[in-house]
């Protein structure tokens, strides 16, 4: 299966060693189309263009999105609208008080919204997210 991970690049990096764990954690089982979201040392040259171009095709190739999205990043707000556009299976995730994520995110019945405390309860999360996606993609093809 393949999984479109957003995070915060441009609204701030404070969670990008959060964001490699998890997208470490997917690939355990699944491939992400974004890993470069968890490199610690994200740079590169691409026009805003090519950035635009890349991350939409990737989103259209997604089977599933999962964002992180306790640090706001207007950027991941666009990939999670687009993605609905599309309807391919939202997943949001925080850390902390619902409160802080925005109003569209929340109230849009659209996006399932997990937050979690620890690690080791975001990852069984991810797992049953992961496994019920792709046993959904089985039945699908049968």
């Amino acid at each position: 299966m393949k999984v479109y991970f957003a995070g915060s690049i441009r609204g701030g990096r404070a969670d990008a060693a959060r964001y490699r764990r998890m997208i470490a954690h997917i690939r355990e089982t699944d491939t992400v189309l974004t890993e470069h979201v968890g490199d610690l040392s994200l740079e590169g040259p691409k026009t805003d263009d090519a950035i635009y171009r890349e991350d939409t095709a990737w989103i259209r190739e997604a089977d599933l999105v999962i964002a992180e999205c306790t640090c706001p990043s207007l950027g991941v707000g666009y990939e999670l609208a687009f993605a609905e556009a599309l309807g391919k299976p939202c997943h949001i995730f925080y850390r902390g008080d619902l409160s802080g994520l925005s109003a569209m995110l929340t109230g849009n019945p659209y996006f399932l919204v997990h937050g979690y405390e620890t690690e080791e309860e975001m990852q069984a999360t991810l797992d049953r997210i992961l496994r019920e996606a792709r046993n959904s993609e089985r039945r699908d093809r049968q």
